[in-house]
């Protein structure tokens, strides 16, 4: 009977500080994490692992709701299966990605996120090694020139707070096609993004 009024005193006091943070405060929350991405439609492809740091500013309007709007500069694109013409290939998509996010704390530190985030195309980088008559040569192809530079997708995901830390799971699902390229309409970008950040209030 005492462990559980003492957790139940121990889940009060969370619900309580998150409470006392809500109706007014504001927060900046500098991030840094991983991504796992891939685009969608596009053959043999693979998860790629990547990059994302940033910040977001939260504002809480009332208790259990807060708003976030962030800066994230984040590495995204795919790798691609290895065939007896091409192997190691990857294509690394860099973005300048602004969520703008509505948080819903469940109980305590516990939130569940969704929003909309715009995306701007930073820089586009294809690497790959090709088999010239049994023998492998490593090529790399810069530019954007048939890109995309706007992108657009749907994150939603959970984070949970503990003793200013924060560590947030999220996955973004692209709307928008990445190539300006009428027959590649279905390459979207699909993102796995996990980060641990540290909340500043103020």
């Amino acid at each position: 009977m005492r462990k559980i009024l003492v957790m139940v005193a121990v889940a009060i006091m969370a619900v309580v500080n998150v409470s006392a943070q809500s109706a007014g405060s504001m927060f900046l929350k500098p991030m840094v994490g991983g991504t796992l991405s891939t685009i969608t439609k596009a053959d043999d492809t693979k998860m790629k692992l990547g990059l994302v740091g940033g910040a977001e500013f939260g504002y809480y309007i009332a208790d259990p709701f807060a708003v976030t709007v962030g800066v994230l500069a984040a590495m995204q694109g795919s790798a691609f299966k290895d065939n007896q013409v091409y192997k190691d290939q990857s294509t690394t998509l860099t973005y300048l990605n602004v969520p703008i996010l509505a948080n819903y704390y469940i109980v305590g530190g516990l939130a569940v996120k969704a929003g909309i985030q715009p995306g701007f195309l930073l820089s586009a980088k294809h690497k790959f090694s090709e088999n010239y008559n049994g023998s492998w040569h490593d090529e790399e192809i810069t530019g954007t020139d048939d890109m995309k530079k706007f992108d657009l997708s749907i994150p939603v995901g959970l984070s949970y707070e503990f003793a200013d830390f924060v560590i947030d799971a999220r996955y973004n699902f692209g709307l928008t096609k990445i190539y300006d390229n009428e027959h590649l309409d279905d390459y979207k970008n699909s993102v796995i993004m996990l980060t641990i950040g540290y909340k500043i209030n103020f």
